[in-house]
């Protein structure tokens, strides 16, 4: 390996200056009781207005190792990969119809969490705990991914390398990560997500200008890009039988999308529903800047980016085009992007622990301090589990388990989604198609050796390659659908809906 040491010296100090940001967020619009509540350190008192949730809501959607990763789709596997841009597009008229209606009766309730929601909707704590068993298992591999990129960052610096010595700055910036989170809880990630945005649209617009000129223009890049993938079998262009892969792998990440933990989070701390509503309308800005993001990967071809990890190929490219300085601009924008979500993810799953497994099975209940305290040290062992897995698992085991992540909060749309808007399902219908569609999910992800989520589903003589998470769903909301009028036939428990149609209004 390289050493850089323009890149790494630039890198360096902005990792410092964020560094500091975060600690100061500890006193930024701190309430005279201190952040001993999860209200407070889990949704920073839901203070937030447009532009600080526009910047938070971004950086949790867009991550380290979306910038990584989506290039590195596009430099080894072609259009199918561009899949991100319009599953984005989908969810925001999505979130313009569902999250204010749900930030509306999560506010009059407190509620912290989908879960909290489903659990006061339907009164079953089972179902809960199902919806934060969820939460959780897709937030692991999700964390775990944000490290990979900020190991991807470090190793193009030449920080790599075997043994303690080579992981040692994967685990400095960890210690920094999970000390500010521990904290100042959701005012750090707010913070540095304003600073690591600015620095992401920086990094693209000098990427879409510079690159290209030095390349030979876009004709030129899109005509290496598809000589190159042609020798692997892929195009710049989609394929027939890629269609109905491409067009659910979009709807079924869009629906995902809203549902994971760190989403809600993010959203739930906004000061009033009609932020969430701006939002869905200024986000689709994010959406612009990953068709740009996802184009890094043909020009990476075009410069004759040759590695055997195509997580590479990004920070590659800046190294090889721009100035050591500038390519160390970039390359801390990537890993300060990783701060943000990693941060609001095991926030995320610490809030699903605290109220929705350890709180709801108690006999009596937390008070605030105690929810809190125990808060901070779960979002501590969520990134500790997390580094774990990178220092001592092979990087595809995170990949595969992600794939699944998608499939499994798919499945929260009957209980969540549906029940933003009617309770027509019975709870315990809804927990045996959740539990039924977790299954199926997995195993249809396991046949193909954890290695795709797109399954040829074998169908009246015909083969439909789709999305996993999209028989899954249909399989849950068939269950679900089918088993409400028997379950309610045999008087089995419907649980109590604490919230009231004034709530959705």
């Amino acid at each position: 390996m390289i050493l850089h040491p323009t890149a790494l010296g630039v890198f360096i100090l902005l990792f410092l200056l964020v560094t500091i940001a975060g600690f100061w967020a500890a006193r930024w619009r701190r309430p005279a009781a201190g952040l001993h509540s999860l209200e407070e350190w889990g949704l920073a008192g839901r203070s937030f207005g447009t532009l600080i949730t526009w910047f938070l809501v971004g950086g949790d959607l867009y991550t380290a190792y979306t910038v990584i990763a989506v290039p590195a789709l596009m430099y080894g596997g072609g259009a199918n990969a561009f899949f991100a841009v319009p599953y984005a597009v989908i969810a925001y008229p999505y979130m313009m119809v569902v999250l204010p209606r749900l930030w509306r009766v999560c506010h009059r309730h407190s509620y912290v969490t989908f879960a909290d929601f489903v659990h006061g909707r339907y009164g079953n704590r089972w179902l809960a705990a199902a919806i934060a068993i969820t939460g959780i298992l897709a937030l692991m591999p999700y964390i775990a991914l944000q490290l990979v990129g900020m190991r991807v960052v470090f190793e193009a610096m030449g920080l790599g390398g075997n043994g303690w010595k080579g992981e040692l700055p994967l685990i400095i910036a960890f210690i920094i990560l999970a000390t500010y989170t521990y904290s100042s809880g959701l005012r750090a990630p707010a913070v540095i997500a304003i600073v690591k945005d600015i620095m992401l649209y920086v990094m693209v617009i000098a990427a879409i200008i510079i690159v290209p000129l030095k390349l030979g223009g876009y004709a030129h890049i899109f005509a290496s890009a598809q000589t190159a993938l042609a020798a692997h079998k892929a195009s710049t262009l989609l394929r027939p039988p890629q269609y109905l892969g491409y067009s659910t792998l979009a709807i079924g990440s869009a629906i995902a999308l809203m549902l994971y933990p760190h989403t809600a989070t993010a959203v739930l701390s906004a000061k009033d529903e009609n932020v969430v509503r701006r939002n869905a309308a200024l986000l689709p800005a994010y959406s612009f800047m990953l068709g740009l993001i996802a184009l890094l990967g043909y020009m990476a071809l075009a410069a004759g980016i040759v590695t055997k990890d195509p997580n590479t190929v990004v920070p590659l490219l800046f190294l090889k085009l721009f100035p050591e300085w500038f390519a160390g601009f970039c390359l801390a924008a990537i890993a300060i992007g990783a701060l943000v979500p990693a941060a609001i993810m095991s926030i995320a799953a610490a809030n699903l622990f605290t109220r929705n497994l350890l709180g709801s099975f108690r006999r009596s209940e937390l008070t605030d301090r105690e929810e809190s305290s125990l808060a901070k040290i779960v979002s501590l062992l969520a990134k500790v589990g997390a580094l774990w897995f990178v220092l001592k698992m092979p990087t595809t085991y995170a990949i595969q388990l992600q794939l699944l992540g998608g499939i499994w909060m798919v499945q929260l749309l009957p209980s969540v989604v549906v029940g933003a808007f009617t309770r027509c399902f019975h709870p315990w219908a809804l927990f045996v198609g959740w539990m039924a569609a977790m299954v199926s999910g997995t195993a249809m992800v396991a046949s193909l050796g954890f290695k795709a989520s797109v399954y040829p589903l074998h169908l009246f003589g015909h083969t439909y390659a789709m999305y996993a998470a999209v028989p899954a769903l249909l399989l849950n909301l068939a269950l679900s659908m089918l088993l409400t009028p028997l379950f309610r036939a045999a008087n089995l428990d419907n649980g109590s809906d604490e919230t009231v149609a004034e709530d959705y209004a």
